[in-house]
Formats: structure tokens, sequence, C-alpha cells
């Protein structure tokens, strides 16, 4: 079940009322019976799956920690190879078989791996992950093992969070599902107002975004230089809205209801470094690799060269953990890349803005965040095209004739007067932007979308947009909430575009 979709729009209230209308003692088995339904909305056989990867670790979890030694270990090791195995053969069979064919005709072998051909089960990199993460923590001591089958089970299967996140840790989620929650106007009124903030991210921003940017990255080469940069930039801010606009729903749905999930985004492209970036940008996962990946294999208390192949392993997990395809292994490694060139060159930057007068003031630290923005969005080319062939002809096309376009803009100015400017130097590059968009009607749509996203994100950055809101006076507060659902229902994308984060 999509949360765009007219089902969880009935899904939701009911599971809710129902839920503070039940007994607290019972309230968990609601919650697993409605997050089944929520999973089986999909494909309802791959509940068998998941039901699978559930009683594998939750019988780990009690066998670790009545293990000793090395039989801990053994306990550990099967937990991993038999959830992994699963992963691996929904996610990266066809990947690794394809790949091998290829060389094994480099070398002329007779030999080839049939494909399998099977279809992913939606948020399996999720759930796969928030499950291991009980099973390690529980192996480090950190975690009681959970003897209730049914409360580990919503653990790993809470709806709200079950198909893209946050990936949770058992910490901070097994005990609030034995927590007595009670209906709370305010708390209630907060989630229902997260869960606004991610409705408009996603149907007004994202979805119509993605009009354009489908239709560039469909067909790149059919493009030149300033359509493919906007459309590259409408990507970042695309996938940014889709995604943290499902983090808000899904914070929003458990606040409703008492639960509290960890945040998933913090502004990252207010990033000022790589590192800044990734303690912003989806929070759940990146703390996930470097907790289970970085740190087990050294972490930074190694040698400068071991360092950088924990760097350089961990983001080519990352990489490969969006997606079976070499774009998105590039994609991990240009970040492992820019992360070891950022923490080489950290003592020569901050020099630098010690030296230079104007980096120490708004100027600076916008230019820095601009710096960390092309570099992010140049990475985001790969993650997002077809094929390398793609990728590489998009970076070169949009890099040199965005450089064109503003070398013509700015030795134009002294030629032409300003009205005759706009026609002879400004327009004509643009009009390929009215041609993909369907007029400049809806061009100029996108263009406000932009707009609400940099006044969103201004917002939040500097006080939270919930907390931005709760403080204004009441004549300004409700014509927002009606402006918000009237933008929805009327600016929303009205096609159910699924979330992108759902094919990982």
């Amino acid at each position: 079940m999509v949360f765009t979709s007219a089902q969880f729009l009935i899904f939701f209230p009911v599971v809710t009322f129902l839920y503070f209308t039940l007994p607290h003692k019972v309230r968990w088995l609601l919650l697993l019976c409605a997050s089944c339904v929520f999973y089986m909305a999909f494909i309802p056989a791959y509940i068998f799956i998941l039901l699978f990867v559930i009683c594998i670790d939750y019988v780990a979890g009690i066998q670790i920690e009545k293990a000793h030694s090395r039989t801990r270990t053994l306990y550990l090791l099967l937990s991993i190879i038999s959830t992994c195995a699963v992963f691996f053969v929904f996610k990266y069979f066809d990947f690794f078989a394809i790949n091998f064919d290829s060389l094994a005709h480099v070398l002329d072998w007779n030999y080839s791996i049939p494909l399998l051909g099977l279809l992913l089960p939606i948020g399996l990199s999720f759930h796969t992950f928030q499950s291991l993460s009980y099973v390690f923590e529980v192996y480090k001591g950190r975690q009681k093992a959970e003897r209730h089958f049914g409360i580990y089970a919503l653990y790993v299967m809470f709806y709200p969070q079950l198909v893209a996140g946050p990936i949770e840790r058992p910490q901070h989620l097994l005990h609030q599902f034995r927590d007595v929650h009670y209906f709370d106007y305010s708390r209630v009124a907060d989630g229902l107002k997260r869960m606004a903030l991610g409705f408009f991210k996603k149907v007004v921003i994202a979805d119509n975004l993605a009009t354009y940017v489908n239709q560039v990255y469909a067909q790149p080469h059919e493009y030149h230089g300033i359509a493919l940069f906007v459309a590259t930039v409408f990507f970042a801010i695309e996938i940014y809205c889709d995604f943290s606009g499902y983090s808000d729903i899904a914070i929003g749905a458990a606040k409703v209801m008492g639960f509290n999930l960890m945040e998933n985004f913090k502004n990252p492209y207010f990033a000022v470094s790589i590192q800044d970036f990734w303690r912003r940008w989806h929070i759940s996962l990146s703390t996930w690799f470097r907790d289970y990946v970085y740190i087990p294999l050294g972490g930074s208390r190694v040698s400068a060269a071991t360092w950088c192949r924990n760097i350089i392993i961990t983001f080519a997990i990352a990489g490969l953990w969006h997606g079976a395809q070499w774009t998105y292994i590039i994609w991990g490694l240009l970040h492992g890349t820019f992360y070891i060139v950022s923490r080489a060159t950290e003592r020569m930057r901050a020099r630098m803005i010690t030296v230079v007068p104007f980096m120490h003031g708004w100027i600076g630290l916008t230019l820095r965040r601009l710096g960390i923005f092309a570099v992010v969005l140049f990475a985001w080319v790969f993650f997002r095209a077809n094929t390398l062939t793609d990728a590489l002809y998009i970076c070169r096309a949009a890099i040199m004739g965005t450089l064109q376009y503003l070398t013509n803009m700015i030795t134009g100015i002294p030629h032409i007067t300003s009205s005759a400017y706009f026609h002879a130097v400004i327009d004509p590059p643009l009009i390929p932007l009215y041609q993909i968009s369907h007029g400049r009607i809806f061009f100029s749509l996108l263009l406000c979308a932009v707009i609400a996203f940099l006044a969103i994100e201004i917002i939040d950055y500097r006080r939270g947009v919930i907390m931005w809101v709760n403080t204004r006076p009441a004549y300004i507060r409700w014509p927002l909430y009606a402006l918000v659902l009237l933008s929805i229902m009327n600016l929303g994308n009205t096609h159910e575009i699924p979330f992108i984060y759902f094919q990982f």
C-alpha cells in the first residue's frame, strides 16, 4: 500500500481509531495485522519471505543470548548468511550472473548462469537491515533478545517505516510497543502536520519535477546543455523531497499513535562538507553502515591507507545496497573518493577560511554550500542515469552547455537593451525546457515547486517547520493549512508515482 494511495487514506484513520479504542494489551496484535495488510497490498505472496527473515533472526537472537564464546559467533554467522542469502537471490543474483556471463564471453568460456528474473520484494533492503541490526545489537550485548515473537515481528514490520525506513535500532523502537500510548491532541496534531508536509513534498514538489526529469533521463542524448543541467538539479530536489517526504509521513503517522521514529534527514543540501552531507542525508542508513561495516573494518583508528580502504569499501557497499547496477556502485565510489579528498584537504580548507577575508561570513558559507551541492549534484547524475554511457554524456553536455549559456549571458549584456537581451540571449536556450514541460505555464509551476522547496528548507534549517508553524498566530496557521491541502489536491501529480526508494 502506497502512502499516496486512496486505500491509505482509509487505512490510516481506521487503524489509528482502533489503536486508541482497543485495550493496550492487544494493540500490538492490531498493529501487526495492520502491517501485514499494508505489506500484502503490494504482492501478497512476498509476506512469506518477510516471515522467513523474521523467524531466522528471532531464533538467532535468542540463541546468541543463551550461547557462549564461539557458539554465539556461529549463530550470528548463520543469521547473517541466511538473511543475506534471501537478499542476494532476489536483488543481486541476476546482476552477478549477467556480469559473470560477460566475463565468460571475454575469456571464451562455454558456460553461463541462467537468470532467475525474480521481482524484488518491496522494501527488502530496509527490513533486512532492520532485522540484522537487532541480531548485531544482541550479539554485542547492547540489546536483550526479544522473547515475544509478535512484538519482534512488529519491530520488523511496523507499517509506517516498513518499506522505506527509517531503519530503526531495537533499543529505540522495541520497548515502544510495550509502552502505553494515550491520545494527546497536541501530539496528534503535530503528527498530522508532519504527514501533510510529507504529502506536499511528495505529490506537489517531487512528482511534478519527476515528469521533467523522467523525460530527459529516458533519452538524454536528445537533449543538450541547459536542459540536462536543469533536469539534474530537478532530480536532486525530486529525490530529496520524495524520500524525505516518505520519512515525514512515516514519522508523522507513527507520532499520531505515540511512537517516535528517528529523524532521517537534516537539511542535507545545507552541508558544508561531504562528511556533513552524510551526517544529514539518509541518517538511519549512513549510521547503519558506520556501526556495522565501517567500524568493524577498523574505522579511523588505523593507518591512512587502511582508513582509505575502509571508506571505499563502505561507500561501495552503500552504492550496491541501492541497486544491482554499476551506476549505483560508481555513485558510491564517487562519494567515497569525495570523502577521502575532503578529509585530506581539511586543514588546507580551514586555513583558507581563516586567511581569505570574505570566507568568514555568509558569503563564504554560501560558497562552501554551493560547492558541496555541486559535488553531490555530479554524483546524482550516475545515480539517476540508466547507463554509464548516459551518465558520462549528461555530465559532459550539461557542464559544457551550461558554461556556454552563462558565457553568452555575460558577454551579451553590453550590446543590447534589457528587453531585447531577454529575447535574444536568455530565452532561446530555455525554449527546449518549455517544450519538455509541455508549455511555459507548467514550467513555471515547476519553478514554483523549487521555490516552495527552498522556503521549506530554509525555515526547517532555522527553526523546524512544525515548530515555526505552531508559533504562528491562528490567522496565519489556518490559511496555511488550507493552502497546503488545496495545493496537494489541485497541484499534486494525479498519477500515482511510487516512492523512488521503494525499488531499493
